[in-house]
């Protein structure tokens, strides 16, 4: 028999065994009987000291690091059976094909297990606090989203998207992920995997620290329902936001594109496509301000909007991001006459005219697949008005859908007018699920690339029952 396998069929009974076997009684201390656990059972397969190997010298995940990787709740959960196998084929991926399963034992061992781990195995390079879980943003967890697939972890981990798994399951499965791991031991992780584990296959990302720090975000809300994300716009810099040093700010940086009077005439705007908004037709007191702080610190690319605007957080820091909005709420209102304007004359200028892409014919001729209801069209109409993300279409479309919104009056060409039957005829749904997942070029149309497409579907039933 190949040695290594029967070390694996070993493993697999010791395990099975101390799954059935009743626990024994506690008879000396707590930190007694979880060496005699250690020492009996858990370096059967675990190491417990060492440093970094080739997972295809190990038979299970070491616990040299245990006291500073997992969460406490969700190790007793694990030790006491109350959690799925993290490695769906196995952690002896070149040996196995199936999970194997873990002993089990009482809750006041595995509490007694926890204490141990908590106390002998920490891990000396992770620094408590390096990150900082409490501030992490609903933009970050986006952003970290993207990285986190743009650096191929979803070739050997699962996650959760859309009340679906995705994703490799050569690895540990990380959809519980912010149940399970200490998020500042995730992060030193991250920094070089082959500190921890080499020669498996282990993947070091060219990623910034930023991006690390968004994909940790990601992971932190991973099986965490009810996280509280954090609100920038509530720190103290925004509680000490100055109208003074945002005017300064938006002569230095602002007015180069959006001019010095907010008309979107600065000197770079004459050959930007799409065309700067306009400041002084907008309502900024009356925009959201996850909004505004995103499109203002993260840049235009971060809405879905144009790639022009840059992300100013990293050059004006967090105080002069809520200094510049502060400038902006006070100093600009909206030009009521302007932002009603849209679509507002008769039939000749309903259909408005436009330069925008076609879409590909893969697209172009699909149909709505989603049957057209009332339930529909009230989802529909509830992603419209207030749900939609990066920002509600009601912003910019109006609430009738008429292009007579808030920011409407701000854009150059205006927002389509849904209720124009002419136009909305001629514009198949595959056009327009094309558009709405990918943005518009040239206009202030912002991708929805984050969107379900069932969601796209039941908002264009939606935006369909408009036309007049």
């Amino acid at each position: 028999m190949n040695l290594r396998k029967g070390v694996v069929i070993g493993s697999m009974i010791l395990a099975v065994v101390g799954m059935l076997a009743p626990p024994p009684p506690l008879l000396a201390s707590d930190e007694t009987r979880a060496k005699e656990l250690i020492q009996q059972t858990c370096v059967q397969c675990h190491r417990l000291a060492g440093t970094a190997e080739s997972r295809f010298k190990l038979h299970a995940p070491d616990l040299i690091w245990a006291g500073s990787k997992y969460q406490r709740s969700w190790l007793i959960r694990w030790l006491t059976g109350k959690e799925a196998p993290l490695y769906a084929k196995g952690y002896l991926w070149d040996l196995t094909n199936v999970p194997t399963k873990h002993p089990i034992v009482t809750e006041v061992e595995a509490n007694a297990l926890a204490d141990y781990f908590a106390e002998h195995n920490r891990d000396p390079r992770v620094t408590v606090g390096a990150f900082d879980l409490s501030k992490v943003t609903k933009f970050e967890v986006k952003f970290g989203a993207a990285a986190y697939k743009a650096h191929a972890c979803l070739g050997c981990h699962t996650i959760e998207e859309n009340g679906k798994l995705i994703g490799g399951p050569q690895s540990a499965a990380l959809q519980k992920a912010g149940q399970r791991y200490n998020m500042d031991w995730l992060y030193r992780f991250g920094q070089n995997p082959q500190d921890f584990i080499i020669h498996t296959g282990e993947f070091l990302a060219d990623a910034t620290d930023a991006q690390l720090r968004a994909v940790i975000g990601f992971l932190a809300v991973q099986g965490v329902n009810d996280f509280t994300y954090y609100e920038p716009w509530t720190s103290q810099e925004f509680a000490n936001a100055s109208v003074d040093r945002g005017k300064t700010l938006y002569k230095e940086y602002c007015a180069q594109c959006h001019g010095f009077t907010g008309k979107g005439d600065g000197p770079a705007a004459s050959e930007l496509e799409p065309k700067p908004a306009i400041h002084a037709n907008m309502p900024f007191d009356k925009l959201p301000m996850e909004y505004l702080y995103n499109v203002i610190n993260h840049g235009g690319v971060a809405v879905g909007k144009s790639p022009n605007m840059p992300y100013w957080g990293l050059t004006i820091g967090q105080q002069g991001v809520a200094d510049v909005i502060a400038y902006l709420k006070v100093t600009f209102k909206g030009i009521p006459e302007v932002a009603s304007s849209a679509g507002s004359e008769p039939n000749a200028a309903c259909v408005q005219p436009r330069k925008t892409a076609m879409a590909p014919n893969d697209y172009l001729t699909r149909t709505n697949p989603v049957p057209a209801s009332a339930g529909t069209v009230r989802a529909g109409k509830e992603l419209f008005l207030r749900t939609a993300q990066p920002i509600a279409c009601v912003m910019c479309h109006g609430e009738q859908g008429d292009g007579k919104g808030l920011m409407g009056g701000a854009l150059v060409p205006p927002p389509r007018n849904f209720t124009c039957g002419a136009m909305m005829r001629e514009i198949p749904d595959g056009q327009l699920f094309w558009i709405i997942k990918n943005g518009s070029p040239g206009t202030g149309m912002t991708a929805f690339s984050g969107m379900p497409d069932e969601q796209v579907w039941q908002l264009i039933h939606y935006i369909r029952s408009l036309a007049k």
